[in-house]
């Protein structure tokens, strides 16, 4: 009776254990996008445990779960191009839409992309434009309205471009009059030919601490992400966002599930809580970036909701590409190029 009573014992806590640990969901994401605030909130509401775990770029992410096959996160936060790919690679669930009764919330501009064509597997986040910006005190923003104008003399030494690849490429593909995810080589070689005749125009390649740059007006001319201006217009008002004639990318962040989470269910509660409007309204003030929610949209401040930096019209919306993931060989090309450009090869 003894061993059995110790059997059951041991049982008995096994199963303590095991819902213990179901009452967990592992997120892993962009650092500096979700608030802490919306972490505690969703824990307070479901009982739930939030292990969250951030990355600085999708590489990381991608590196991660793909050297790693163990079920170690529940949702996770990829950028549109990499979705495909991971879905190439099997590393993803495939989502019940019947589970998300907040789904309807979604703008339909941001679903059924070429990135995921049935949104299978993705669930859009957070969105935004890479685009121009311009210091009026500097420099006649009428007078800068392609990505072409940047190769004008009066730039020189002038310039931050963003520290990434595929942006930069995008750029001098786009006025070369090609797609920003062309994988042709002789295509993505004139870009670099193309960017390296602007070198003596660019002063410095920065994506982190782009908002503290331009705030302080320590750089007066480049591109940014639009949400990252926005943010920098709020503490100097002389920022100007335009976005280029010859057309711009289109970047989305995305919750998805890695394949075989470990807690499923709590992975659907959570997305569903992130569409929530109330819930998403509350991350679009923090991090200043734009929603693909349109019921949080709608409860936003007026001067938000129609702020041209964050919300372009349906007009200017044409001229962008959704980002796409490219070919292994495109992006070692790419990064070939990119680091020729950036040692002056």
């Amino acid at each position: 009776m003894k061993k059995s009573f110790i059997t059951l014992a041991l049982l008995g806590l096994c199963n303590i254990a095991y819902a213990s640990d179901e009452n967990i969901l592992n997120l892993y994401t962009w650092s500096g996008v979700i608030p802490d605030a919306t972490i505690q909130q969703f824990e307070k509401e479901t009982g739930i445990k939030v292990n969250f775990s951030t990355y600085e770029n999708n590489e990381t992410l991608y590196a991660k779960l793909k050297t790693n096959r163990q079920a170690l996160y529940d949702v996770i936060e990829p950028s549109s191009y990499f979705i495909h790919r991971m879905q190439k690679n099997d590393m993803l669930e495939k989502i019940d839409h019947s589970k998300l009764s907040n789904y309807s919330n979604l703008d339909p501009v941001f679903l059924n992309q070429s990135y995921d064509p049935h949104s299978d597997y993705a669930i859009p986040f957070i969105w935004g434009v890479t685009g121009i910006y311009i210091n009026r005190d500097k420099f006649d923003p009428k007078s800068v309205t392609r990505w072409s104008d940047f190769w004008d003399p009066r730039f020189k030494d002038q310039l931050m471009l963003l520290d990434d690849s595929r942006e930069a490429f995008s750029m001098a593909l786009l006025t070369l009059g090609y797609s920003p995810n062309d994988s042709d080589p002789e295509h993505i070689e004139q870009a670099y030919e193309k960017l390296s005749a602007l070198r003596t125009n660019i002063h410095i390649y920065k994506s982190d601490a782009v908002v503290s740059l331009l705030s302080d007006s320590d750089s007066h001319a480049g591109m940014a992400w639009n949400g990252d201006v926005y943010k920098a217009s709020q503490e100097n008002d002389k920022l100007n966002f335009i976005y280029p004639k010859e057309g711009f990318v289109i970047w989305v962040d995305t919750f998805a599930i890695p394949k075989n989470a470990p807690h499923l269910a709590n992975a659907y509660k959570f997305i569903n809580f992130m569409l929530r409007a109330d819930v998403d309204k509350a991350v679009s003030l923090d991090n200043n970036y734009p929603s693909p929610n349109l019921a949080a949209r709608k409860l936003l401040p007026e001067n938000i909701q129609h702020n041209p930096i964050i919300y372009p019209d349906a007009t200017v919306m044409k001229r962008g590409t959704f980002q796409q993931d490219l070919s292994e060989h495109a992006l070692a090309l790419y990064e070939k190029y990119w680091e020729k450009l950036k040692i002056g090869g």
